[in-house]
């Protein structure tokens, strides 16, 4: 099942939970920041589009339902996922009303986590496609593969999040600070070049040997895949 790569923020007081989240969300692909308290979650929130949070009810300093109101009172975008130990259904109710998408109840496996992840996912973005087509160039967005005129383009992990989020908003002008806010954690290095150096990894991959460019720069604004629309 195709799942697009997300920013994701966890926020879970216990530490070896959330260490483990943490570590499976990446490995699945995601952009993934931990936050250790409600007062760290929020500023974490406040300070980045993530799509999805996954927040712990019972939280030091700010407990999850508050630090959840205060997200939907400012019109936080991003979907939430409850994480709690807390099993009647005044709980779940109470959650849902507060503004959750969703709601799992410790303990869970991994694998429960993720399945929740991909159905947000799919609410989020709605029935997207699994392929994408811009003039000879083919990504297949469950396979995560990449042809051009044909022929396979290996790509990084993090050269193909890049190439990835660029398809989904194809025909438009993307910001670098857009590309960082989508495909990095605030783990990652900072670097002022970063997201030009990726880039430049795509065009040497996909664009050089090609006469006519897919990824193209407007100067002072940002990149475009395709044709703008």
């Amino acid at each position: 099942m195709f799942t697009p790569t997300m920013r994701i923020l966890v926020v879970e007081d216990f530490a070896p939970l959330s260490r483990a989240i943490v570590q499976g969300l990446r490995e699945a692909g995601h952009a993934v920041d931990p936050a250790m308290d409600g007062e760290e979650g929020l500023a974490c929130a406040q300070s980045c589009p993530y799509d999805v949070i996954l927040l712990d009810v019972m939280l030091p300093k700010l407990d999850g339902l508050t630090l959840l109101q205060r997200l939907r009172k400012q019109r936080h975008p991003a979907a939430v996922l409850l994480l709690t130990a807390r099993d009647t259904v005044a709980d779940r109710v109470l959650g849902l009303d507060a503004g959750a998408d969703d709601y799992l109840v410790k303990p869970f496996a991994f694998e429960e986590v993720l399945a929740r992840v991909r159905a947000m996912a799919r609410r989020r973005y709605g029935q997207r496609e699994t392929q994408v087509l811009i003039d000879d160039l083919e990504v297949d967005l469950t396979a995560r593969t990449v042809k051009r005129a044909g022929r396979a383009i290996p790509l990084s992990a993090r050269e193909y999040a890049v190439l990835e989020y660029l398809c989904a908003r194809r025909g438009h002008v993307v910001t670098r600070m857009e590309i960082w806010d989508h495909v990095y954690d605030f783990a990652t290095e900072p670097s002022s070049n970063v997201v030009d150096v990726y880039i430049g990894y795509l065009r040497r991959k996909i664009d050089a040997d090609h006469e006519h460019k897919l990824i193209q720069t407007r100067r002072g604004q940002g990149y475009v895949l395709g044709a703008p629309e």
